[in-house]
Protein backbone atom coordinates (compact mmCIF):
# COMPACT_ATOMS: atom_id res chain seq x y z
CA UNK A 1 0.00 0.00 0.00
CA UNK A 2 2.81 2.20 0.99
CA UNK A 3 4.70 1.50 -2.24
CA UNK A 4 1.73 2.53 -4.61
CA UNK A 5 1.23 5.82 -2.58
CA UNK A 6 4.81 7.00 -2.83
CA UNK A 7 4.83 5.81 -6.50
CA UNK A 8 1.94 8.26 -6.98
CA UNK A 9 3.81 10.95 -5.28
CA UNK A 10 6.94 10.64 -7.24
CA UNK A 11 4.45 10.12 -10.42
CA UNK A 12 2.93 13.54 -9.42
CA UNK A 13 6.13 15.24 -9.08
CA UNK A 14 7.30 13.76 -12.96
CA UNK A 15 3.82 14.92 -14.45
CA UNK A 16 4.03 18.81 -12.50
CA UNK A 17 7.19 19.36 -14.16
CA UNK A 18 5.74 19.14 -17.80
CA UNK A 19 3.23 21.56 -16.70
CA UNK A 20 3.34 25.12 -18.50
CA UNK A 21 2.40 27.54 -15.85
CA UNK A 22 1.16 31.10 -16.76
CA UNK A 23 3.88 33.84 -16.36
CA UNK A 24 2.69 36.29 -13.73
CA UNK A 25 1.47 39.14 -16.07
CA UNK A 26 -1.34 36.17 -17.98
CA UNK A 27 -2.30 35.29 -14.52
CA UNK A 28 -3.07 39.00 -14.02
CA UNK A 29 -4.55 39.66 -16.98
CA UNK A 30 -6.52 36.57 -17.45
CA UNK A 31 -8.31 37.17 -13.91
CA UNK A 32 -9.46 40.93 -14.67
CA UNK A 33 -10.74 39.56 -18.25
CA UNK A 34 -12.76 36.79 -16.59
CA UNK A 35 -14.04 39.52 -13.78
CA UNK A 36 -14.83 42.14 -16.74
CA UNK A 37 -16.75 39.45 -18.62
CA UNK A 38 -18.45 37.95 -15.69
CA UNK A 39 -19.67 41.84 -14.84
CA UNK A 40 -20.83 42.03 -18.27
CA UNK A 41 -22.93 38.94 -18.58
CA UNK A 42 -24.29 39.83 -14.66
CA UNK A 43 -25.72 43.00 -16.19
CA UNK A 44 -27.04 41.25 -19.36
CA UNK A 45 -29.03 38.68 -17.50
CA UNK A 46 -30.23 41.84 -14.65
CA UNK A 47 -31.26 43.39 -17.90
CA UNK A 48 -33.26 41.06 -19.18
CA UNK A 49 -35.02 39.55 -16.24
CA UNK A 50 -36.19 43.55 -15.62
CA UNK A 51 -37.46 43.46 -18.88
CA UNK A 52 -39.14 39.98 -18.35
CA UNK A 53 -40.11 40.82 -14.94
CA UNK A 54 -41.81 44.21 -16.17
CA UNK A 55 -43.61 42.18 -19.11
CA UNK A 56 -45.13 39.81 -17.16
CA UNK A 57 -46.23 41.97 -14.52
CA UNK A 58 -47.96 44.29 -16.90
CA UNK A 59 -49.48 40.81 -18.83
CA UNK A 60 -50.75 39.51 -15.27
CA UNK A 61 -52.74 43.15 -14.49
Amino acid sequence: MMSKITQFIQETKEEMKHVNWPTRNQTIVFTVLVIIISVVVAYFLGFFDFIFTQGIEKILK
